[in-house]
Formats: C-alpha cells, sequence, structure tokens
C-alpha cells in the first residue's frame, strides 16, 4: 500500500493556465479570420451579382395566371446557368433558397418564395424540365430534383425545386415538356 502511495503522491499535479494574454491574443486572432473569410464570402456574393447585373428584372405573374396544372409545395434551391449546375445565378435574389410555392398554368409557372422575390415564367419562356441530382450547392439522390430550363433575356436558366412530395416530380416534367412542346408548335 505504501508503494501506491507514493506514486500518487510523485504524481504532478495539473497547472493552471497562466499565460493569459497570449490564450486572448489566440482567441482574438481566430475570431478576425473568421470574420475576414465571412465577409469575402459576402463580397464574392456582391460581385457575382455584379457580374450578372445585365438580367433584366424577374417577371411578375399575370392578374390572371390561368387555369392550374400542377402545383407543388417544397423547397427552391437555386437556379444556375443552363447546363452548368455549378455557376449559380443570384442577381434579383435568384440563388436564394426559400421554401416555395410552385404553380404550372397555361400561362406559365409561377414561383412564389416566402421572404425572397417572386417570379413568373411565362409559358413561352420554358424550354423543358427534367429529373436531376443536383444544383449549385445542393446534391441529392438521383431522380431527387425537379429541375426547369427556361430563357431569361438572353440566358437559359435551370431552376432546382424539391417537392414535399417526390414523388410528384415525375408528373411535373411530363406536363412542363407537354407545355413547352404545345408552345413549340404555336409558333
Amino acid at each position: 500500500m505504501n508503494h501506491l502511495a507514493g506514486l500518487a503522491a510523485a504524481e504532478p499535479k495539473s497547472q493552471e493556465v497562466t499565460n493569459w494574454p497570449a490564450r486572448i491574443g489566440w482567441t482574438v486572432g481566430l475570431l478576425l479570420f473568421v470574420a475576414l473569410l465571412y465577409w469575402l464570402m459576402r463580397q464574392g456574393w456582391k460581385w457575382r451579382g455584379t457580374l450578372q447585373g445585365d438580367l433584366p428584372p424577374l417577371p411578375a405573374a399575370p392578374a390572371d395566371p390561368g387555369a392550374e396544372r400542377l402545383a407543388l409545395t417544397g423547397r427552391y434551391h437555386g437556379s444556375t446557368t443552363a447546363g452548368q449546375w455549378l455557376d449559380r445565378i443570384v442577381a434579383h435574389g435568384l440563388g436564394v433558397r426559400s421554401r416555395a410555392e410552385v404553380t404550372l398554368t397555361d400561362r406559365g409557372l409561377d414561383v412564389r418564395r416566402p421572404g425572397a422575390e417572386d417570379f413568373f415564367v411565362p409559358a413561352g419562356r420554358l424550354r423543358g424540365a427534367r429529373l436531376d441530382k443536383g444544383i449549385a450547392g445542393k446534391v441529392l439522390t438521383e431522380g431527387g430534383l425537379l429541375v426547369i430550363t427556361w430563357e431569361h433575356g438572353d440566358r437559359r436558366i435551370d431552376s432546382g425545386f424539391r417537392s414535399d412530395r417526390a414523388a410528384d416530380h415525375p408528373a411535373w416534367v411530363d406536363a412542363v415538356n407537354a407545355l413547352t412542346d404545345a408552345q413549340e408548335s404555336a409558333r
């Protein structure tokens, strides 16, 4: 027993931190570095919006949007340049993720976003729909994302949506593509 008591007494006791100025300096330095990173990300977002400043304002929904073909509630995951799933479009709030209520009518696609700017895509500007697995900043399982392609100004845009009921996505692809085919044949 005496042997164990001697070993316990020989163990050094933990020492308290006595160099507080160095500890505080490192903490303040780390916080300043994190703040700098956030500021740089914000500046990059604003710069991207400036580069996309040639994008015209988003159209508002008409007073009478027409008969509803389909409706969904879910998430709007953002818009990118068509075919370039990492080239996010941030102008006019198109880069802001939000909840969404999307309605397809004979006159177009009405996107209502609480907390973000709503927009309307006239039927003549719709170019098709497909199921995909990702759009800038969001990757899902294969076919987990509804991507609707449309034209705005001189750009083709892909907008990504995820319905609260993903089983509805194929019906949306069929309906949007049928509407775009009808618009093409009418021209």
